[in-house]
């Protein structure tokens, strides 16, 4: 009555009239005289029957009468790769499945945000205790899953380095070599590569150990020189695909010229990735906080006026503790209360109360003279005196 043939000779690749795209011909059927082709829609991930007159071929498809099971297996292999290829181009997270620690909802967050866009260039400012090298990390091993980086580089103030690496490595299995420039004599000689930097691709070093240097009692040019070359022009020269620099807010400077900035600017240039961690990157100087955003993007930010919510919304990340919840929904901390409580004055209490009156005086007439001069950080530190 009938029957049916398979195995269809390269290329078995064809376009479908009624569909109107390119078809993979998985078989041709013959039943009741008509003919018929079973084939698969990459772009719905089914298979169809269609009859053989809505197929053309794409160069020449020969029908025979064998089964081919490496035919077969290769469909397969196209449709899981398809299957994958639609996965990184959805939102699908791959690594809270991949990582150990159970991301809270803020961090889940952090990270959509962040993957959503093509070039991840971001300011993670989560308050104190919200987890913020949790965040980074699991940026970076998204990133490593969907083959976007290779070589990361963590910048970190020295007294936090031993915290990082046991991080990454317990909640991520990323495993970073701690580099400290003191020791590069010992590194060259057993490695025997000028750059030291190159010798791994995962490196976390300290914020002031590879800051440059313009002068040094006692040093000659060429020391000079060759200090600044080992830490700072061979490290922001060694390829990196993602910098993360922690407590970046040192970055921001006095000036353009402080020694910490132009470490920051050379980082930002080294790299297409970069995320800078701080809790507090504004500090209430407006200049230093523009510096600061200028190394996620200058021309987003080219002057202190461009600082405003709205532009600077795409790329900061934050969460503060108020906002923060559990997977169940519920606040993470306990909301602060506060009341006022009145205390009456006893003769007993002149002294104290002359102390009160005069710091309550002092306070007043500085906020007010902070208001004036635009000193915000003045103003906030006469409030903590109160």
């Amino acid at each position: 009555m009938g029957k049916t043939e398979s195995n269809i000779s390269q290329p078995p690749w064809a376009w479908s009239r009624s569909y109107q795209e390119q078809v993979k011909v998985i078989e041709r059927i013959e039943l009741w005289g008509a003919s018929n082709c079973r084939i698969w829609l990459p772009s719905q991930d089914i298979v169809v029957v269609v009859p053989i007159s809505d197929i053309a071929a794409s160069g020449s498809i020969d029908f025979q009468g064998k089964e081919d099971q490496t035919e077969l297996s290769y469909i397969k292999f196209l449709l899981m790769a398809a299957k994958l290829a639609n996965l990184l181009t959805e939102d699908v997270l791959l690594a809270p499945i991949d990582s150990t620690v159970i991301p809270l909802p803020h961090q889940i967050k952090a990270l959509r945000k962040a993957i959503s866009r093509g070039q991840v260039r971001f300011l993670l400012s989560d308050e104190v205790g919200l987890g913020k090298t949790i965040e980074a990390g699991l940026i970076m091993r998204e990133m490593k899953l969907r083959g976007f980086v290779k070589r990361i580089l963590v910048v970190s103030p020295k007294g936090l380095i031993m915290q990082w690496i046991a991080e990454m490595k317990t909640h991520f299995g990323e495993d970073f070599r701690y580099y400290a420039p003191a020791d590069f004599i010992s590194y060259r000689r057993i490695a025997g590569k000028d750059n030291i930097w190159t010798t791994s691709d995962q490196v976390i070093c300290s914020l002031d150990s590879v800051k440059p240097v313009e002068t040094r009692k006692g040093w000659t040019d060429e020391k000079l020189a060759q200090f600044n070359k080992d830490r700072f022009q061979d490290l922001v020269s060694a390829g990196w695909d993602l910098i993360i620099v922690d407590e970046s807010h040192r970055l921001g400077g006095s000036s353009d010229q402080v020694a910490r900035h132009q470490l920051g600017k050379g980082l930002a240039e080294a790299a297409p990735y970069l995320l800078l961690l701080s809790a507090t990157p504004h500090q209430g100087k407006s200049d230093a906080f523009h510096r600061l955003l200028t190394l996620i993007d200058k021309t987003a930010f080219p002057d202190p006026s461009s600082i405003t919510r709205e532009r600077i919304l795409p790329y900061v990340i934050r969460t503060e503790k108020r906002q923060a919840i559990d997977a169940d929904g519920k606040a993470l901390f306990k909301p602060r209360v506060t009341k006022l409580i009145g205390i009456s004055w006893k003769p007993e209490h002149l002294m104290q109360r002359q102390l009160y009156d005069a710091v309550t005086e002092y306070v007043r007439k500085g906020y007010n003279q902070a208001l004036k001069e635009k000193k915000g950080y003045i103003g906030f530190l006469m409030i903590l005196m109160q």
